[in-house]
């Protein structure tokens, strides 16, 4: 089997173009970073937190009051990336990279950021919709606000769990590996934990469900064949390439868009050719760790991508 080298999937590390988990850390760490040094300028200004509350969170968080929104509509982006406690960022980031790097490696990388945008969004929906319809939460609409990238990160965990429940991680810390729903599990426990501790019961617990729902849908329907995430990456790459020639804009699109023909197949359907970043995958993993490494899922896509070489070469 020929392997292209500029349809190599990129391993994870700072500065790939095409790994979309590096792209949304370092994203969520320069937010949290900038927020944090804008947070001492005014604590050495003697402005105080109080100000620095008014004027940057207030217009970072995304607030539960429908009327307040419609003022600070950017906040639907904001919100998703802000972060301002330590060990809040880390532990959201260090589930995205567990995740996300899963599920670029499985899906592609062109599932991360419409996961985690959409899961975010869906969280702020399900966040704003409980807390103004719910009449037991509505005393509370006044003043309150969310932030972070907990619900996009949700989406991804349960849009991975979805996809590919039985795949397998850590083989030299269990004989076999564990499970991904085991992993997932293990993670709601951690946050339903973190949940009934803080108190917050209804403003995060409604933010990680719109996460999860959105996760769930997402991931079913492109198993059928239905990708709700080629807008948002059509507007990503629209947004990040603006500026570039015609010519060399074209040559990109087909690289890091999905193709504009329906393939007659659904995306992650056991039948049909098997994607040429995933094969690439599949054959450095072997070089590195040898074929006893890839679970029964991986070798029943190697296989499959054997025979369709085999029915190209008899034509």
């Amino acid at each position: 089997m020929q392997v292209a080298e500029k349809e190599r999937m990129p391993r994870l590390s700072l500065g790939e173009e095409r790994n979309m988990v590096t792209q949304l850390l370092l994203l969520n760490i320069t937010v949290f970073i900038l927020l944090f040094f804008i947070k001492i300028i005014y604590q050495m200004e003697n402005t105080g937190l109080a100000a620095f509350e008014r004027d940057i969170l207030n217009n970072t968080r995304f607030p539960a009051d429908p009327m307040v929104l419609l003022t600070k509509p950017w906040t639907l982006l904001t919100a998703m990336f802000a972060h301002t406690g330590f060990w809040d960022v880390f532990s959201n980031m260090v589930w995205l990279f567990c995740f996300g790097t899963l599920l670029q490696q499985i899906g592609g990388f062109r599932l991360i950021v419409p996961l985690y945008v959409m899961g975010s969004l869906c969280g702020m929906a399900f966040y704003l919709g409980g807390m103004n319809l719910v009449p037991a939460l509505q005393t509370g609409v006044a003043g309150s606000s969310i932030t972070g990238a907990g619900a996009g990160v949700m989406a991804i965990a349960i849009g991975l769990t979805t996809l590919a429940p039985r795949s397998r991680v850590f083989p030299l810390l269990l004989k076999g590996g564990v499970p991904v729903w085991v992993i997932t599990a293990i993670f709601l426990a951690l946050h339903a934990t973190d949940i009934y501790s803080s108190g917050s019961y209804a403003a995060t617990g409604l933010f990680l469900l719109g996460g999860a729902f959105m996760g769930f849908m997402f991931i079913a329907q492109y198993k059928k064949g239905r990708n709700w995430g080629a807008p948002v990456n059509k507007v990503i790459f629209s947004a990040g390439h603006i500026f570039h020639p015609k010519e060399q804009k074209e040559i990109l699109r087909e690289e890091y868009l999905e193709p504009s023909s329906t393939a007659a197949a659904a995306p992650f359907q056991k039948i049909g050719a098997v994607p040429e970043h995933k094969l690439n995958e599949l054959l450095d993993k072997i070089s590195a760790q040898g074929m006893h490494s890839l679970t029964p899922e991986e070798k029943d896509t190697l296989l499959r991508a054997s025979k369709e070489k085999e029915s190209a070469e008899d034509f």
